[in-house]
């Protein structure tokens, strides 16, 4: 055997492990599986790269004799990720466990309803429901209510509130500034 070819056969085995793993509702080896296919990963690039070869930045070899920059360059932010993620997944361990006292994920109500509706139930929601409009011509939701539900408040309604938002127009009245009046703040 090639040492190319034990490579892949551990990759896939990598591979296929990590998969197996995330399908668990335990999320440790949710964990764990994702640690393996971080790692069949790092594989596959180090597979992709090649021939090994002098470094790039050594300066004395041609171009043939060195070595591909970008896998290693993949490798790198293939670690930094699986890092960082890795972190999240045992904070969401971590406050699992603290919340239930396990670490699996359990079907909530919703779904387990969702589970059981059969056909005939997805076809009675697909129908549309007939919805009594009472005035047609009406362009809000507030029908019968005496008084829109927003107000604007300016300075007619309180004596003592200073409008000094930046506004895009220019400024105009006497002595440069804007007279409140003008500006028609107070609607």
């Amino acid at each position: 055997m090639n040492v190319s070819l034990i490579l892949i056969i551990v990759m896939a085995v990598l591979f296929a492990c990590g998969v197996y793993a995330m399908l668990e509702r335990s999320l440790t080896r949710v964990l764990i599986g994702f640690l393996l296919l971080g790692n069949a990963a790092n594989l596959l690039l180090l597979i992709v790269m090649g021939e090994p070869g002098v470094a790039p930045f050594f300066g004395a070899a041609s171009v043939e004799e060195m070595s591909d920059p970008l896998p290693q360059a993949l490798t790198l932010t293939a670690i930094v990720i699986t890092f960082a993620v890795s972190a999240f997944l045992l904070a969401l361990i971590y406050r699992s466990w603290q919340l239930g006292q396990a670490d699996t994920v359990v079907d909530d109500v919703a779904d387990l309803e969702v589970r059981e509706r059969g056909p005939e139930d997805e076809d009675t929601m697909d129908e549309e429901t007939e919805i009594e409009h009472t005035d047609d011509d009406a362009t809000t939701d507030f029908v019968g209510t005496d008084t829109a539900p927003i107000i604007i408040l300016g300075t007619r309604h309180f004596a003592g509130l200073r409008d000094d938002a930046p506004v895009d127009r220019p400024e105009q009245g006497p002595r440069g500034g804007t007279d409140e009046r003008e500006r028609g703040d107070d609607a």
